[in-house]
């Protein structure tokens, strides 16, 4: 066996300030996240990018949010609340004409900017994790606005997409302005992309924590920092347009009981087996997706389906958002409940198998509320006591963390989401480590993973990871 050395601390570059070491003569790197920079160093230039970034961020965030304000408006004259209450209030064939216009728009649109664009990356997963963190600016304002116009119209997608792209590709641009080396703007665009989520959901911490989970892949302090910096000052500056308040408010303050405790245990494994099914969908929808002019018959067909479906169940339009309030105050019957987790992640599979572009996200989210509602609810006449609205914040952190393959991310953003949920940390943390585990052992794929264009012939790979 080789003996360690006794040198206990690798020499960390930039060198720190107090030169000599405590009176053990410990190193601090040997604390696992004290590590050294690596090639993304934290110079001057690199924090001043990290300030441009979140302003920009923060800024878009606003511009891409009072988009799809204004076409929420001219579509069901929303002015805020809950989106379904204004679909409902529109007459069927309102709701109907504007997803064909919707899908007219998005397919001519997503057409031209695929057909004439095509050489230049707007995916930020690509671009952080298989290439050297360039974005298109262009493309990806382009596909943004598009996305947030077709959402605000009705669109069964996620609008955290667009400014989650649009941080990233700020920080594309920073990073060349700036010259930065190429390690520098990997993680630069991936603080931008976690600070797009962060501000536009004013969730700052699950922002951050997000870009170190999924986007960077580590809690390395190096990385912590400018993730939390950057989420930090795109929340801030957010708030020019945006409420500094909580995205869903007034969620009761709920409290644990044994019964959301052995049902968080149950649901962790049901959760898991569901997610699985749903990344591989979403998997499906994306790899399959209509190209070309086949966009042209896909999204309208798919926008009627969803209007069709509206006409009984307005909740399914937009981003899910107005589901999960239900769920999480518990509103709703148990058909309601069930009618809306099955149909959810089944439209917002349709809209991308039609060619449109927007996040999973907060569908998914959705998903999990609605279906910890349901299946609270049916517990609930076995072992009553526990409000509906308790087993879907369970339900929700559980689906997301375990879609996501970030249990951490997963359950700060609903805590944050929701201003709520810290008196169910163990429930929520017994039920999100299954799900995970679950869809870890059995697939291991993620919505982002599962999202990865197929690989040019010659960088394609020749057998799959672990078989």
């Amino acid at each position: 066996m080789r003996k360690r050395s006794r040198e206990s601390e690798r020499q960390r570059v930039p060198a720190p300030l107090l030169r000599r070491r405590i009176a053990s003569g410990r190193g601090a790197m040997e604390q696992p996240n004290v590590t050294d920079e690596g090639e993304a160093r934290l110079t001057p230039l690199f924090w001043l990018a990290v300030v441009v970034t979140g302003v920009a961020a923060g800024l878009f965030g606003d511009l891409l949010m009072w988009i799809l304000a204004q076409f929420e408006r001219l579509a069901y004259d929303f002015r805020g609340g809950n989106l379904a209450h204004a679909v409902s209030a529109a007459s069927s064939r309102r709701r109907f004409d504007w997803l064909m216009v919707a899908s007219v728009l998005g397919a001519l649109s997503w057409y031209l900017i695929r057909r004439f664009l095509k050489k230049e990356n707007s995916d930020v997963e690509e671009a952080v994790w298989n290439g050297d963190g360039h974005l298109s600016f262009r493309r990806s304002a382009a596909t943004s606005v598009v996305s947030e116009m077709v959402i605000g119209l009705g669109a069964s997608i996620g609008r955290e997409a667009a400014p989650k792209l649009m941080g990233s590709a700020s920080a594309s641009v920073a990073s060349h302005w700036l010259h930065l080396s190429g390690a520098q703007r990997r993680l630069l665009v991936a603080c931008g992309g976690g600070a797009g989520l962060a501000a536009v959901y004013n969730v700052p911490l699950g922002g951050a924590i997000f870009t170190a989970e999924v986007l960077y892949g580590s809690f390395a302090l190096p990385i912590v920092l400018p993730a939390l910096a950057t989420s930090m000052v795109a929340t801030i500056v957010a708030w020019l347009y945006l409420p500094n308040t909580a995205f869903y408010t007034n969620i009761p303050a709920y409290r644990v009981s044994g019964s959301l405790m052995v049902w968080s245990v149950i649901a962790g494994v049901l959760i898991g087996l569901l997610a699985v099914v749903y990344v591989r969908l979403t998997g499906w929808a994306s790899h399959f997706r209509a190209r070309g002019v086949h966009i042209f018959w896909a999204m309208p067909v798919a926008f009627a389906a969803l209007g069709l479906l509206g006409n009984w169940h307005p909740q399914l339009f937009g981003n899910g958002a107005g589901a999960a309030r239900q769920a999480f105050v518990g509103v709703g019957g148990l058909g309601l409940f069930f009618v809306l987790f099955a149909l959810k992640p089944l439209v917002t599979s349709l809209m991308l198998a039609s060619g449109a572009s927007g996040g999973v996200f907060t569908p998914f989210l959705a998903t999990g509320a609605l279906f910890g509602a349901f299946l609270g609810s049916v517990w609930s006449h076995l072992w009553p006591g526990t409000p509906v609205g308790a087993f879907a914040l369970v339900g929700a952190a559980a689906m997301i963390g375990a879609c996501m393959q970030a249990p951490l991310a997963g359950l700060v953003l609903v805590v944050e989401l929701t201003s709520n949920g810290f008196a169910l940390a163990i429930p929520m943390l017994a039920a999100t480590v299954i799900a995970t585990y679950f869809v870890r052992q059995i697939d291991g794929y993620s919505i982002y993973s599962a999202r990865l264009v197929k690989r040019p012939p010659d960088r394609d790979a020749r057998g799959l990871e672990g078989t």
